[in-house]
């Protein structure tokens, strides 16, 4: 619920800082660049600065033995960074902001992951990894929403006090960090037996038997996944051209994804739970592929609709089974630096995939399709050989008292 509650307050801005830019509000040097450059920048730059430290943070929440305080600081500080746009007026201090709230989500996402890692066990992981990601979605999904409808219906009145639409979205924001910040403040505990991880929290790249470590493994495909899932959002213009379409019909096809991550991700990890983490791994991949590969062939809304519903329910074949999978491995207290390594990983193929888009795209519409598509085969390709199953046949089916965990 606090993911889902910070998630509406991420996704908020998502919407608001282009129009906010584009207003003329901000001012100030550009240094030479367009603003439709400034707001990729500004957008992408969330994505870059959290991937770059997650890895980091997860390590010294292992080191310290703690989660809850990191996940609370990482909260805290997206609290305050949200209320410090109210008064960024120029270019760069709108970059300063992005990138505090880009270093406080780093310290929110390895940390909580590895909290819910370490509440669960081998029969309920996958199903809680869902739990959590659809949580989370939710927020990322109604938040746009809720953000487009905020800004345009202003001006408001409150209490003898006159707030602008942007105004409100950041205090709104800020007030969505907040309540995660109480409702984990309150609800949420380190498990008592979690101990401080010892020796050596490096990431291998490489397995003792000469092949790729599993979790580094997982990581590579995950980057793929979230390249080619993401390389949509950027081409709306050459999409809607396309297929003679408006942004109606692109706000319905792009939310498709999310609707059909929602419904699946718990359903699809309680499966992993039961029938192993890695067949769901590999189908999702396997239709990964061709889903992202026809959406640059592909000349009507409809089935653009149906192509990115199915992407999404190649997503959620992936990402939870993924992370459980990933969570099975971690031991001694390692879980924040092992499951940092996909976070990042899909952190970072959010944050490329549009920049991929935007450039292949001047080379034919169907080029980052394709691409996307690729890279899906070479994630199929290294899970298939280097990761090993970690749900034996015998392995405990979901506990019916595992439920209040849910």
């Amino acid at each position: 619920m606090a993911r889902m509650a910070d998630g509406v307050g991420n996704s908020f801005l998502i919407i608001v800082l282009p129009l906010y830019i584009a207003s003329g509000v901000v001012e100030g040097r550009a240094f030479g660049l367009t603003e439709s450059m400034i707001i990729g920048i500004v957008l992408s730059l969330v994505g870059f600065v959290s991937s770059a430290f997650q890895p980091f943070t997860g390590r010294v929440s292992d080191r310290t033995g703690r989660r809850k305080p990191y996940i609370l600081l990482g909260l805290g500080g997206l609290t305050t960074a949200n209320l410090l746009y109210l008064f960024a007026g120029s270019y760069l201090s709108l970059i300063v902001v992005r990138a505090l709230q880009g270093v406080s989500i780093a310290f929110i996402i390895p940390t909580s992951v590895a909290l819910v890692n370490e509440l669960a066990n081998a029969g309920t992981r996958g199903g809680n990894m869902g739990v959590y990601n659809t949580f989370r979605l939710v927020g990322f999904g109604t938040g746009p929403i809720a953000a487009g409808a905020l800004v345009s219906a202003g001006p408001y009145s409150l209490l003898g006090i006159t707030l602008g639409g942007f105004e409100a979205t950041f205090y709104v924001a800020a007030g969505a960090a907040a309540l995660g910040f109480v409702l984990v403040s309150y609800l949420v505990h380190d498990p008592a037996e979690l101990s401080r991880a010892g020796g050596d929290l490096s990431v291998d790249v490489f397995a003792e038997d000469g092949g790729l470590d599993p979790i580094f493994t997982l990581g590579v495909a995950s980057l793929f996944m979230a390249i080619g899932i993401a390389l949509f959002a950027t081409l709306q213009p050459e999409v809607n051209a396309r297929l003679d379409q408006g942004s109606s019909w692109f706000g319905v096809q792009f939310a498709a994804f999310i609707i059909a991550q929602v419904f699946l991700q718990v359903p699809i990890g309680r499966g992993s739970d039961r029938w192993g983490r890695k067949p769901f791994i590999l189908w999702g991949l396997v239709l990964l592929a061709p889903s992202t590969f026809v959406q640059g062939v592909i000349l009507s809304s409809e089935l653009m609709l149906l192509a990115r519903f199915l992407q999404g329910v190649a997503g959620a074949m992936v990402f939870a089974p993924a992370l459980a999978l990933a969570g099975d491995l971690a031991t001694g207290g390692d879980s924040g630096t092992k499951l940092s390594v996909l976070t990042m990983a899909f952190g970072l193929g959010v944050a490329l995939g549009p920049l991929s888009a935007g450039f292949l795209v001047s080379l034919g519409f169907l080029v980052p399709f394709a691409f996307g598509a690729a890279l899906a085969i070479c994630g199929l390709v290294l899970v298939y050989t280097q990761v090993e199953e970690t749900v034996g046949r015998e392995a405990p089916v979901a506990r019916s008292e595992s439920a209040p965990q849910d």
